[in-house]
């Protein structure tokens, strides 16, 4: 039998810094949903409260500003209507039969930095993951959910394991092009405190990390990475 991978992206929102409306980022469902896809995997794209789901507008390919022009496998998926029909109402987590599910792998965008820390059905649904001894993933600004998750023990799940997610020099970076701060909080400096061995590669190149069941990957560029990473926790060659 084929595995099931559940990918969970931002309903949207908006952001408290900027005043502006914020969802997910397009290549980080995308680019991984394409590995799995391409790899016989079957995908179910959920979020936490059901519903429509939207791509922040830099994440779009399509978009006048042109930041993610040159993401050609996004374009390529927008364009798929049987795709896109899929985000216009996602399952909410609290409908699924967790269970039936061999993987997750948590999307970051903008609108997780603002959401997901005070969702305790999906942080109690990713720790339940790992501690089922499933291959348990997130990615992106999508890893906030790791400054939360706790394990049955009572200790945080990042204490000890060596992780990544989007790092200072890229919120430096995204905070100097806007002109102003842009996130609320640094998931590289919380995850320090909470005593993970955070690492990080250059800027913005693709990069993941296996620790266990636990999978993290850095940013935008790193779905592909990531998602390999899950085939490989699940035994299957990327």
């Amino acid at each position: 039998m084929s595995k099931r991978i559940l990918m969970i992206v931002a309903n949207p929102s908006i952001s408290t810094t900027l005043g502006t409306p914020v969802g997910f980022w397009a290549s980080e469902l995308i680019h991984p949903y394409d590995v799995f896809s391409s790899s016989g995997c079957q995908v179910t794209i959920a979020s936490p409260q059901g519903g429509k789901v939207e791509f922040d507008s830099l994440s779009d390919p399509r978009d006048a500003f042109g930041y993610s022009k040159d993401d050609s496998l996004s374009l390529e998926y927008i364009n798929k209507p049987e795709f896109m029909e899929l985000l216009e109402n996602t399952p909410a987590i609290a409908d699924l039969d967790l269970n039936t599910f061999d993987a997750i792998v948590v999307c970051g965008g903008q609108s997780p930095m603002f959401t997901f820390r005070q969702d305790h059905d999906l942080i109690e649904m990713f720790a339940n993951f790992y501690q089922a001894g499933k291959p348990t993933a997130a990615l992106c600004h999508g890893t906030c959910v790791l400054l939360e998750t706790k394990l049955a023990t009572g200790g945080y799940l990042i204490q000890g394991k060596t992780i990544t997610g989007f790092a200072n020099s890229e919120e430096d970076y995204a905070d100097h092009v806007v002109g102003q701060k842009v996130m609320p909080f640094r998931i590289e400096d919380e995850a320090k405190q909470l005593g993970a061995n955070f690492v990080t590669k250059e800027p913005f190149s693709p990069h993941a990390v296996r620790d266990g069941n636990l999978i993290t990957g850095q940013q935008q560029n790193s779905g592909s990475e990531t998602a390999k990473l899950v085939l490989e926790a699940l035994g299957m060659n990327p």
